[in-house]
């Protein structure tokens, strides 16, 4: 979701060099990003201060010269860093009161930027500007070479149309589509033709053996795949079917249609962000509750989101 404002910052400093610090996970994404120069790993888990290390990444990155440093977390640790390194403009939004910390501060009004990726845009632009209602899509470009090499790795065939199932959400249980339904949905599409592989981390083995189990004809690639291995090899998927995760997002800044299933999250906040996608939901009135568990013990919202209502959103995004 921060692509388009990489884009955007292209677009406005065509000779800029843009490096990104992020988790080192990130790093087949930001290969795959054209806009990109360097990927800096941040040696930081979620919630952890280690001060000693952000002063010493500071000292290094202080040598780089920036000119600026555009933090996209709302925390008080992510400002430390760019704090530390005095780099000369640091903007973001206001978040944990980081008055100090940063010194190009934005207050958002989430009812004009609504969508976590505009809020991420219109860090691009100075603190004034007219805000900008079309934002492009996140686009992702893939190596013939490196997706060739993951099919040969992994013996895989693209002689059946692929259609990729990712079972897994990374922040919950309530935001994945029961795997009884993929399992029946995935019966469905093998019958008629097509051929299923699921895609996951290690995290994901779980809901993707019991996928298995239910349906063994699918192709299981949860933990078998590097992130780089499963963006390459979703490239080559007829149509995917994903939850509200990350694997959603990769999919569509891939431009494959896709069909997003939502369950206690919200399509208006983080959205597939793509023409080519068709989202599920029964909008019941006890969600989206952006529980990670449901609070209420039923799960309705994804349980009674049974696998007619994703085929038929499959046969219309197909169509298209």
């Amino acid at each position: 979701m921060a692509q388009p404002m990489y884009a955007r910052l292209k677009q406005r400093y065509p000779s800029a060099q843009i490096d990104v610090l992020a988790p080192a996970w990130t790093r087949p994404l930001h290969a795959r990003m054209s806009e990109i120069s360097e990927a800096i790993d941040a040696p930081f888990g979620h919630g952890e201060l280690k001060l000693r290390e952000r002063w010493k990444l500071a000292r290094q990155l202080k040598a780089r010269g920036y000119d600026q440093v555009i933090v996209l977390p709302n925390s008080i640790k992510s400002a430390l860093l760019p704090a530390f390194a005095g780099i000369a403009v640091r903007t973001g939004w206001v978040g944990e009161m980081r008055y100090g910390l940063l010194n190009d501060i934005r207050t958002l009004d989430p009812i004009k930027l609504p969508q976590m990726v505009q809020r991420f845009y219109s860090l691009a632009d100075e603190k004034d500007a007219p805000r900008i209602s079309v934002i492009p899509h996140p686009v992702l470009t893939i190596s013939e070479d490196s997706r060739a090499a993951a099919l040969a790795k992994l013996g895989l065939s693209t002689d059946k149309p692929m259609i990729a199932i990712c079972p897994g959400a990374e922040y919950g249980p309530a935001k994945r589509w029961p795997a009884k339904h993929a399992a029946a949905l995935a019966s469905q599409l093998i019958a008629d033709g097509a051929q299923v592989w699921l895609f996951g981390s290690g995290k994901d083995n779980e809901i993707c053996a019991e996928i298995a189990a239910l349906t063994p004809q699918v192709i299981n690639l949860a933990g078998k795949t590097s992130l780089a291995e499963a963006i390459d090899l979703l490239s080559l998927s007829h149509v995917a079917v994903c939850n509200d995760s990350g694997l959603m997002h990769v999919v569509a800044a891939l431009g494959r249609p896709l069909v997003a299933v939502f369950g206690s999250s919200s399509p208006s906040f983080t959205p597939p962000l793509t023409l080519k996608a068709k989202i599920v939901t029964l909008d019941l009135e006890c969600s989206p509750c952006f529980e990670r568990v449901c609070p209420l013990g039923h799960m309705d919202c994804l349980n009674k989101l049974t696998p007619d209502y994703v085929m038929k959103a499959l046969k219309e995004i197909t169509k298209e």
